[in-house]
């Protein structure tokens, strides 16, 4: 595990600092949590989390989407956004990171930059691991508060994922940077011959907006919009990777003899960015400080 940025991750039992000790997790308080051979950290406590993280069959689906490009121009405006007229960020938090395809590119693109993703699905986590290793991946309900300390996070996205209005706002640092995409009317049309689509309600962009009213302010929005030719078995996969693999059948639908030609897919986003309003310091976050073996 490398060394974690200074006050950055907080103890989900008493709150107090963890520090890194080895490929533990500990405060000084004594309480552990132990990184997984996969290389995740599972903060959760108690009964754990009410809600369901993705499955087997959805994360192999996103990876073989994701793998595909098909998302990369998404992936670049998304980082473009993070860092437009903004100093590079010291920490970025990805809040339902999945895979980790994202915060992958923004890491890239910003050297030294320390990425948490944060994701209820641990089959997703082992691949956020893979992607992420100079950050941590951390087992988290989005719902329940943050495991971060206060104006902590420089950047933080939300890609198709729930938010948390009030945490995120607690651990974004003054001058920090909100990215939130959202689906727009439209998206993904065209797959109606592989299986039913979930409806994608009008103005989403405006409720993410809503809902940090008073406390962040909106500096960008783009509708970023084109065409995607998918063979079937990409096109399934683009099914099944989402939130419509809930609704199908135990079959899903299959592709009708005959009906191998590539399908036109619609991709259609908003890509937002608020801000907390502020002076940011030399770099958004904290900063990162040398490891020693016992954290800090």
């Amino acid at each position: 595990m490398p060394a974690l940025p200074q006050h950055l991750l907080t103890c989900p039992v008493c709150a107090l600092a963890l520090q890194d000790v080895g490929r533990t997790l500990a405060c000084e308080r004594g309480h552990r949590f132990d990184a997984a051979c996969q290389g995740y950290v599972n903060l959760l406590t108690g009964r754990g989390s009410p809600f369901e993280g993705d499955t087997s069959g959805m994360v192999e689906a996103r990876e073989a989407f994701l793998d595909s490009g098909h998302y990369e121009p998404l992936r670049r405006s998304v980082v473009a956004a993070a860092l437009r007229d903004a100093e590079a960020p010291a920490v970025a938090l990805d809040a339902g990171a999945g895979t980790g395809y994202y915060l992958e590119a923004l890491a890239a693109a910003v050297p030294g930059l320390f990425p948490v993703a944060l994701d209820l699905s641990k089959i997703a986590l082992r691949r956020a691991a893979r992607r992420l290793p100079g950050g941590v991946s951390i087992v988290w309900d989005v719902w329940r508060p943050l495991p971060l300390a206060d104006a902590s996070v420089g950047v933080l996205l939300n890609v198709f994922a729930p938010r948390n209005p009030g945490e995120f706002v607690r651990v974004l640092a003054p001058g920090g940077r909100l990215v939130v995409v959202t689906p727009r009317p439209g998206h993904l049309a065209g797959l109606e011959e592989v299986g039913p689509l979930l409806s994608v309600p009008a103005q989403k962009a405006d409720d993410v907006l809503a809902a940090f009213a008073g406390a962040l302010v909106e500096t960008g929005r783009e509708d970023l919009d084109y065409t995607m030719s998918l063979p079937r078995d990409l096109a399934r996969s683009a099914l099944v990777m989402g939130p419509a693999a809930r609704h199908q059948g135990p079959g899903g639908t299959t592709t009708p003899p005959g009906q191998a030609a590539p399908l036109e897919v619609a991709a259609r986003f908003t890509v937002q960015v608020l801000a907390r309003p502020g002076h940011a310091g030399r770099r958004a976050g904290c900063t990162a400080v040398p490891g020693d073996g016992t954290g800090g």
